[in-house]
C-alpha cells in the first residue's frame, strides 16, 4: 500500500499469467464458475431437444386437425350429388326384398326366373338351340340324355355350360364317357359312350346288373339280362371280370355253371346247375380247372352223385358224397363185414 492507504498493485493482473492460478488451480472463484457454466450449457441443450420434439409433435397434430377441419368444411359446403336419395331408397328396397326372399325360401324361384330371362334375351339375339346331334346312345333314350344335359325349355346355346352338362351325363351309371360341343350360333353336338351289361351281382339278397368295371347299372333284373353270369358275394363285382375271363377258356365248365361265389374276397367257389360245389384254390385257378376237366372226361366226375369237389390242395382231390350215397355206402360196408364174419 502507498502512503495514502491505497493498494500499490491491482488485485488481478491484466495479460497472460502463468502458474497454477492462471489455470484456475488454487483460485477459489474461477474454477467453480467454469464448471457451472459448462453444466448449464449441457442442461440447456438437453432441455432444448426435448422441447423441440414436443413442438414437432404438436405441429404435426395441429396439421392433421387443420387438414381434417378444412376437408370437413369443404364437404359440408358442397351440395350432395343428384340422385343420392333415390339410390339410397332403391338400395334399401332391394335389401328388404332380398331379406324377404331368403326368409320365404323364394331364392331358387328368383334364380330360375333370372336364368329364363337371360336365356330369352340370348335366344332373341340368335343363340337359340335349333339342332341337337346325339350319337352313341342305346340303353339311354334321347329324351333322357337331353334332360340330363339340361337341354330343355328355353335354354340358349350361349349360356349352356358344356362342362356342367358333361358332368351330369357322366353321373349316369350307363354312360362311361361323354362329350358336349357347342357349334355357334345354334347347333349342339353330344357324343356318349355307354357301358355294357356284363353280369348279375348278388349281395345281401339283392341282385343288380353290373358292368365289367363293377358299376351297378340297374338295381333290378329285366328278362333280357337273366342269361348273364351270376356273381355272388362282397367284392365279386370288382374281381368278376378277370375270373369270368378265365372261365371262358373252359366252355365245358362254363356251360354247367350256375353261379360264381366269391369267398372272403380271396377265392372262388363254383355252383353248378346240378347243385355240385367246386372249391377252387386262391392261386392257380387255371391248373385246378384243367384237373377238373380231365377228371370229368375220364371218370364222369361232375355227373356222379356227389355234393362237392375240393381242389384247393394241389396234390389231391377231395370228393364229398351225397347223403343218400353215403348211407348206401355205409350199409354196403356193413353187409360186407357181416358176410366176412359168417364165412369165418
Amino acid at each position: 500500500m502507498d502512503g495514502g492507504g491505497r493498494l500499490d498493485q491491482p488485485l488481478t493482473r491484466s495479460g497472460p499469467q502463468r502458474g497454477p492460478e492462471a489455470e484456475g488451480v488454487g483460485s477459489p472463484f474461477r474454477a467453480p464458475l467454469r464448471r457451472e457454466r459448462v453444466g448449464r450449457r449441457h442442461r440447456r441443450v438437453r432441455f432444448n431437444l426435448e422441447r423441440w420434439r414436443d413442438r414437432l409433435d404438436r405441429a404435426r397434430s395441429l396439421a392433421w386437425v387443420a387438414a381434417y377441419r378444412q376437408w370437413s368444411e369443404r364437404f359440408a359446403r358442397r351440395p350432395p350429388p343428384r340422385g343420392v336419395g333415390i339410390a339410397g331408397m332403391a338400395a334399401f328396397l332391394g335389401l328388404a326384398l332380398a331379406y324377404g326372399a331368403v326368409l320365404g325360401g323364394h331364392v331358387p324361384a328368383i334364380v330360375d326366373w333370372l336364368k329364363d330371362a337371360r336365356d330369352q334375351a340370348a335366344n332373341a339375339a340368335g343363340f337359340r338351340i335349333a339342332a341337337v346331334s346325339l350319337t352313341g346312345q342305346k340303353e339311354v333314350s334321347r329324351e333322357e340324355v337331353l334332360a340330363i344335359a339340361g337341354v330343355a325349355g328355353h335354354v340358349s346355346l350361349l349360356f349352356l355350360d358344356a362342362e356342367a352338362a358333361r358332368a351330369r351325363l357322366m353321373a349316369n351309371p350307363w354312360i362311361a364317357d361323354a362329350a358336349v360341343l357347342k357349334l355357334y350360333p345354334d347347333r349342339l353336338q353330344i357324343s356318349i359312350t355307354e357301358r355294357q351289361a356284363f353280369a348279375l351281382w348278388q349281395k345281401d339278397g339283392r341282385v343288380s346288373v353290373i358292368a365289367d368295371d363293377g358299376t351297378v347299372l340297374e338295381p333290378f333284373i329285366e328278362d333280357r339280362y337273366r342269361n348273364l353270369p351270376l356273381l355272388v358275394g362282397k367284392g365279386a363285382e370288382r374281381a368278376g371280370h378277370d375270373f369270368i375271363a378265365i372261365l371262358d377258356r373252359f366252355p365245358d365248365i362254363r356251360n354247367l355253371l350256375r353261379a360264381s361265389i366269391f369267398v372272403a374276397e380271396r377265392r372262388w367257389n363254383l355252383r353248378l346247375i346240378n347243385g355240385l360245389d367246386v372249391r377252387l384254390p386262391e392261386a392257380g385257378i387255371e391248373l385246378a380247372l384243367e384237373r377238373l376237366v380231365a377228371l370229368d372226361r375220364e371218370k364222369k366226375l361232375l355227373s356222379r352223385d356227389i355234393t362237392s369237389v375240393d381242389l384247393r390242395l394241389p396234390d389231391r382231390v377231395t370228393v364229398r358224397l351225397s347223403d343218400a350215397v353215403a348211407q348206401a355206402r355205409e350199409e354196403a360196408l356193413k353187409d360186407k363185414k357181416k358176410k366176412k364174419g359168417g364165412d369165418a
